[in-house]
């Protein structure tokens, strides 16, 4: 704790609470910990995934296959990005099932989710590279796997086993031009040599200085090996959440999916002491 305060100070003492030097520290020593090339601050996991996703020009038309087991963000991303999400049921693993996966001429990423830590299966990358799709992984509960798509997508929110003290995220790829892009888009479409010269349509979504500060200590004291809570996630799988109902699926399309959907039911319904589910 007195190490995080210092940090906070010492923000609060140099007046830079936007894109500083906190921020360029923390990118980089990232970066060094996931063993890739670049790393990017943005203001939520959310944002990395809506990022990612707009640094690789999927928009309208397109469709992104991912997992309806997972938190909301990773499909919420693909809609605001003005695409199509496409479920595919998952395995034992609760990660996508490659197996399962059908392209179409409308596909153009496939966006999985490293579940509770879990590392994705081969096929995924060999089905992409077949098809010539990208692949942005959602890594926002698997801070440290290795990133064997175009880009990766960090959370830092207080829950994490990297938590910030709010929300926080980041994007990381070995891709230069996907870290420049991206890099714009996190800033209004401005480069930092010249904040008033937009070169694309872009959003806010900067990771501040005390965040940064923050995660920086506390990166510092990350212990090596990481356990996963699995049993307090995701009740509702996405297709069956009201938001999605246009898009036209029904109960039973994903059964795996809704089966560990209703075991996280059934927990969830014992801790609070009713079993009349």
């Amino acid at each position: 704790m007195k190490t995080i305060l210092k940090a906070i100070k010492r923000v609060l003492i140099s007046g830079q609470f936007v894109l500083g030097k906190e921020v360029e520290a923390l990118e980089k020593e990232v970066a060094d910990y996931c063993k890739v090339k670049y790393a990017i601050g943005v203001n939520s996991g959310t944002d990395a995934l809506l990022l990612s996703l707009k640094s690789l020009n999927i928009g309208q038309g397109d469709e992104v296959i991912t997992s309806p087991f997972t938190f909301i963000a990773t499909a919420e991303a693909i809609v605001n990005a003005g695409t199509k999400p496409v479920f595919v049921d998952i395995r034992d693993d609760k990660n996508i099932n490659p197996d399962l996966i059908e392209i179409t001429n409308k596909t153009e990423a496939i966006l999985p989710v490293h579940l509770f830590g879990r590392e994705l299966d081969e096929k995924v990358y060999q089905i992409a590279k077949r098809y010539n799709l990208w692949v942005i992984e959602d890594m926002a509960q698997a801070f440290g796997n290795r990133l064997r798509g175009d880009v990766g997508c960090l959370s830092f929110y207080p829950t994490k086993i990297l938590g910030a003290c709010g929300d926080a995220g980041m994007v990381i790829t070995n891709k230069k031009w996907i870290a420049n892009k991206v890099r714009l888009l996190r800033n209004h479409g401005s480069s930092k040599k010249d904040k008033y010269l937009h070169s694309i349509i872009g959003f806010n979504s900067r990771l501040d200085e005390i965040q940064a500060a923050i995660l920086r200590e506390k990166l510092k004291h990350l212990p090596e090996n990481f356990k996963y809570d699995e049993t307090k996630y995701y009740p509702i799988p996405l297709h069956l959440q009201p938001c999605f109902r246009y898009l036209g699926y029904k109960k039973g399309d994903f059964p795996m999916a809704e089966k560990m959907a209703n075991k996280v039911k059934f927990y969830v319904s014992k801790r609070q002491g009713n079993n009349n589910l």
